[in-house]
């Protein structure tokens, strides 16, 4: 008799093997390659990031829900399909039961794609950056659906750090609040999404993938509370993005959504293509750059895991 999950969730052929012979897997997230790119360029780095998850010798399952029904990994027509489908809706944890009963197809963010993952079997996932408490919350109380699903999925998320366009330090606190871990991969600071450093401490610091399995062996033996592990891991300081244009850029930003009235939804994709438009294009080469290194520290985790 299938599990209800199997009648739920559609691993690839690939996927569902990896799976039942303990091998690693990490998941992907697919509103990068949706929502976050521009065509061509989308589907290229969907390929490069399934590809450094393989060099690495684990496999990638990117996660999207096609036609209400969510895809653990995906082949290459279902990936172009998500690069190039027109309309595709950005799907939150709390969108899945709504787009499974109408058969909707889109992409999912980090609250999605954790959650999914985790269903699945699929213990450690890449992304760029998380989110968190925005700006002005005292006023809005705008805060992203990423931080209650961590607190309580059990899943291993590598990132550099939240996006820097929030409140970083009322997210750490959040994320202290409802007991997700935060550690630092080779950093004593937390990153800063397009920087290195966002500036602020991080309590443990760790130096391996074995490590990282280590703390996740901890997680389950202590059976304590299903939250996730954060590994919190810094993009290259050569390739991070100008701090002081940085810091220039994003005051304008902020300061462009205060005046045009952009709140809600719409702030966090008004932010960030400001600071595309207004960096020309470089903070979207340092946020790659965290992808691709979030990606294969994940691959290496996820086999340290495996063999655990």
């Amino acid at each position: 008799m299938r599990s209800s999950t199997d009648l739920v969730l559609r691993p690839s052929d690939e996927v569902a093997e990896a799976l039942a012979n303990g091998a690693p897997v990490v998941a992907l997230e697919s509103t990068i390659i949706s929502h976050g790119l521009p065509q061509p360029r989308n589907l290229e780095v969907a390929r490069e990031l399934e590809g450094v998850v393989r060099a690495a010798g684990a496999v990638p399952a990117t996660i999207a829900v096609l036609d209400g029904v969510p895809r653990i990994g995906l082949d290459e027509a279902e990936l172009e399909r998500i690069a190039t489908e027109p309309g595709l809706r950005k799907l939150s944890q709390r969108d899945l039961p709504v787009a499974a009963a109408v058969k909707a197809s889109g992409a999912t963010t980090v609250s999605a794609t954790s959650f999914l993952a985790a269903r699945a079997g699929i213990r450690v996932f890449a992304t760029g950056g998380l989110g968190g408490v925005h700006r002005g919350w005292t006023e809005d109380q705008d805060e992203s659906a990423d931080l209650d699903t961590l607190a309580r999925t059990r899943i291993t998320v590598v990132c550099a750090g939240v996006k820097s366009i929030l409140d970083v330090p009322a997210t750490l606190q959040r994320l202290e609040t409802r007991g997700v871990s935060v550690v630092g991969y080779r950093t004593d600071t937390f990153p800063g999404f397009y920087l290195t450093s966002s500036g602020l401490p991080v309590d443990w610091r760790i130096e391996s993938p074995q490590e990282a399995a280590a703390v996740m062996r901890g997680q389950d033996a202590l059976d304590g509370p299903r939250t996730a592990l954060i590994v919190a891991n810094p993009v290259p300081e050569d390739l991070q993005l100008d701090p002081e244009l940085h810091d220039r850029v994003l005051a304008e930003a902020l300061a462009a959504a205060e005046r045009e009235g952009v709140k809600g939804q719409a702030i966090t994709p008004f932010l960030l293509g400001y600071l595309v438009d207004a960096t020309g294009g470089a903070s979207l080469e340092a946020n790659l750059a965290a992808v691709r290194g979030n990606t294969a520290l994940a691959a290496r985790i996820a086999l340290a895991w495996s063999g655990s």
